[in-house]
């Protein structure tokens, strides 16, 4: 196997593929990639066995063949090199030559037959969408998702395709996002998945390539076609990554969310956003709430801890229903103000013990539970 190629883009493809590669693999092989080159390009191929990713740069291919090297010595190794064109050598031993101007390296690799092949689909239910589009929605509802891993549903996000939308939710039990968009597509195509935490991080960090993105799934594992943009980074076709989905029956989110709210306020996103951040520097891990009181035209937002002392903020708002004191973990409200792009939200009460409920007009709701107040 033989071929050349230019040092940024194999350097790039390598950036893209890296991420899967966990830093304890329980086998050598899983911290390898797997490098084929054929006609054109050359594909790189990463797996940990829940998680797997693929793409194609140009290549000049001399002979055709395919071997697999440690991808994280092998990204550092490439990216210092000091010429442009790289020359790349397999022997059928699977050692393997880099050359780089005056720089020559040689690495031992393992053959392509040890590698665990990336799943085949069939019969598989398609979706095709914007990036942009998936991305915002990812990010609108992934903070929620919990971390705790007793309750392994809830590790990843909900992705519902059914009644001519789709509909993205995560919650932690204390907290729950969703949002939906009106997507196209046949009712036989309907169907839901659980997205892994680990792959949702993953799409975050590549959704950003081009236009179209395709996804895939069945009851088993899920694969995304992400398009790149093709003159810029050497990277042609697209990316692919492949991923188990979290097997289970999600929680009736709908249930969660308030049928009625009492109040109803129109908030400065960006200015809330401050204000809490402001008001939350005070607080502690034993005392961490932030107070919000309302009255006549007038937001008040504290916070306060033993050792530390306490923080006030005041914003004018528009409101004349009867006063309320309500407190959250700042966090919680937090990450949905950071996570929208709208400059408006609406902040919905009923009272001291029922949930906050953070809505925009873009279909999307954020539901979080209240702290007690002492």
């Amino acid at each position: 196997m033989k071929f050349k190629i230019n040092r940024d883009h194999f350097s790039n493809g390598l950036q893209q593929v890296l991420n899967v590669v966990g830093s304890k693999a329980t086998m050598p092989i899983l911290s390898n990639v797997l490098i084929e080159a054929e006609k054109d390009n050359i594909s790189l191929t990463t797996t940990n066995l829940d998680l797997g990713t693929r793409c194609k740069i140009k290549a000049e291919v001399k002979e055709p063949g395919s071997v697999t090297l440690p991808v994280k010595r092998l990204a550092t190794i490439i990216r210092e090199l000091p010429n442009v064109d790289v020359s790349f050598d397999a022997a059928p031993n699977h050692q393997v030559k880099l050359s780089s101007g005056g720089s020559q390296f040689r690495i031992m690799g393992i053959g392509k037959e040890e590698f665990p092949p990336l799943p085949d689909f069939a019969e598989e239910k398609s979706f095709s969408l914007e990036q942009s589009e998936l991305a915002n929605m990812l990010k609108s509802v992934a903070y929620a998702q919990s971390a705790d891993e007793t309750r392994y549903i809830l590790n990843g996000v909900y992705l519902n395709f059914r009644d001519g939308k789709l509909s993205l939710v995560a919650t932690d039990g204390r907290r729950l996002a969703l949002i939906s968009k009106e997507l196209e597509f046949p009712a036989a195509n309907s169907g839901s998945i659980i997205l892994p935490a680990k792959t949702v991080n993953e799409l975050l960090r590549l959704l950003d390539k081009g236009a179209k993105l395709k996804i895939s799934f069945n009851e088993r594992r899920a694969s995304f076609q992400i398009a790149t943009e093709k003159d810029t980074s050497g990277l042609i076709e697209n990316i692919y990554l492949f991923s188990k989905v979290v097997e289970g029956n999600y929680p009736n989110y709908q249930q969660v969310i308030p049928k009625e709210t009492h109040q109803r306020i129109r908030l400065e996103r960006e200015l809330f956003l401050q204000c809490v951040h402001r008001a939350a520097l005070v607080c502690s891990e034993k005392a961490n709430s932030v107070k919000i009181k309302l009255s006549s035209n007038l937001l008040e937002i504290t916070a306060s801890s033993p050792d530390f002392g306490e923080a006030h903020e005041a914003m004018a708002i528009s409101y004349s229903g009867p006063e309320l004191q309500v407190a959250f973990n700042p966090q919680f409200m937090l990450d949905p103000l950071r996570a929208l792009t709208k400059d408006e939200v609406f902040f919905e009460l009923k009272d001291e013990v029922s949930p906050g409920v953070f809505k925009t007009l873009e279909s999307f709701i954020c539901v979080i539970m209240p702290v007690r107040l002492s």
